[in-house]
């Protein structure tokens, strides 16, 4: 049976997506990121389950993390996110004082929070936030979580689809260290790779230039300094196509004349929510 990894605890948004791509899994929860990578790292018949980024809010800050263990990158998968206020059986929302929850989910609830004067408690995740309510047997409290939080932890959802913004989605890797990859056929694909460049002027600008001669669509590109420093950069970056696309491989080759360090993290199907 395939072991999946995913950082926080059962019911969190992670156990919801890894649920999503492999029902027979083993989904077994890590108290941090970087235990989810060491654990892929040791065990090649395992796999992890990492959040990348929201539509809304943006990164989630696991690129260091990918650029120091380069696990492969399996699929992406776009995750529905649907927060809920869940309480104690039998709470009335006038009865809540407090809400619990992970920083990004209080933000993306922010408009509800205000509207019922809440005061805001940061948690390291949204299904820790419920299994402490429901631990803590106070009706002054409420958690925004998944629905399988309310399930796992034998919560009343109050009140359904809380947040700011209907049809927000989080990106989620599923990652491993063995590599694989599709067969090249007449799916769109996406290549994911990082690169470090050399130390000249202009090196960003003459690197990417192969990608616009040959007509391929960076969909992806940031930098992220390195660790202790400020003046040495690595870039993450998507692009649409295989990488057994000929454009794509004079694009990868050329870029590759600039870079100090070039390192292809996965080619992977695009989730079919991109054509939305």
């Amino acid at each position: 049976m395939t072991k999946i990894y995913f950082q926080g605890t059962y019911g969190a948004y992670s156990h919801l997506a890894a649920l999503s791509i492999d029902p027979e899994a083993e989904i077994i929860p890590c108290k941090t990121f970087d235990e989810c990578f060491t654990r892929a790292l040791k065990d090649s018949n395992s796999k992890i389950i990492i959040p990348e980024s929201n539509r809304i809010t943006g990164n989630i800050g696991i690129e260091y993390l990918i650029f120091k263990y380069r696990l492969n990158i399996y699929c992406e998968y776009f995750q529905k996110i649907e927060h809920n206020l869940l309480v104690l059986p039998g709470t009335k929302i006038s009865d809540i004082k407090n809400v619990f929850s992970h920083s990004q989910a209080l933000s993306q609830c922010s408009n509800f929070i205000k509207d019922n004067n809440f005061v805001e408690h940061v948690r390291a995740d949204t299904a820790g936030s419920a299994e402490m309510i429901s631990n803590a047997n106070d009706k002054k409290n409420a958690a925004i979580a998944s629905t399988l939080s309310a399930k796992t932890y034998g919560l009343e959802i109050l009140k359904k689809n809380i947040e700011n913004e209907k049809g927000n989605l989080t990106r989620f890797l599923l990652m491993g260290k063995n590599i694989l990859q599709p067969e090249y056929g007449k799916r769109k694909y996406i290549t994911s790779f990082l690169f470090k460049l050399k130390s000249k002027p202009a090196a960003l600008y003459q690197a990417l230039g192969g990608f616009a001669i040959n007509g391929v669509n960076l969909t992806k590109l940031q930098s992220y300094p390195e660790k202790n420093s400020f003046d040495s950069y690595f870039f993450l970056c998507d692009l649409d196509g295989h990488i057994e696309n000929e454009k794509v491989q004079k694009s990868l080759e050329e870029l590759g004349l600039h870079c100090q360090d070039f390192h292809v993290l996965g080619v992977f199907e695009a989730d079919k929510l991109r054509e939305k």
